[in-house]
């Protein structure tokens, strides 16, 4: 800041690109990220992306009950679908702690040089009832183009 309470637009502008490099980094390996999610005591292992995307499956050999082929499909399939939740819940946990940086430092003021833009009219950050957010009870007005969503 600048004597007089002024923002000092070149420093703003410097912490925006850096926050901008910071973020398409963080993007990039939540992209490359793998995670894995398990059922049936480890019968059955799914591997995520950093996207939710499956890719890949492990079936062990012991969740095949050959003697009861229709009963072990119905497993096989609950135990897939059980994994496969399993990894994506661990890819939401990975992007929440991934991206949580970004979230404070936009609602707190937590980046070196970037003002607290949480006081701003409408900014996200802001808890609801607040001035300029929409209280939980109140609707957002009819003129507000997030209420068109």
């Amino acid at each position: 800041m600048e004597p007089g309470g002024q923002l000092d637009m070149q420093q703003l502008l410097q912490a925006a690109a850096a926050m901008q490099s910071q973020l398409m980094s963080a993007q990039q390996e939540l992209a490359d990220a793998e995670v894995e999610g398990s059922a049936g005591g480890g019968l059955v292992t799914a591997t995520v992306n950093g996207q939710g995307e499956l890719v890949d499956l492990s079936i062990a050999a012991a969740a095949i009950d050959a003697g009861d082929p229709e009963e072990t499909a119905q497993t096989v399939a609950d135990l897939v679908l059980a994994a496969y939740r399993d990894a994506c819940r661990a890819v939401d946990d990975l992007q929440q702690e991934t991206m949580a940086p970004f979230a404070a430092g936009l609602g707190g003021g937590g980046l070196p040089g970037m003002p607290d833009l949480s006081g701003i009219a409408g900014f996200p950050g802001l808890p609801a009832g607040q001035p300029g957010q929409p209280s939980a009870e109140e609707p957002p007005a009819e003129d507000d183009p997030a209420s068109e969503r």
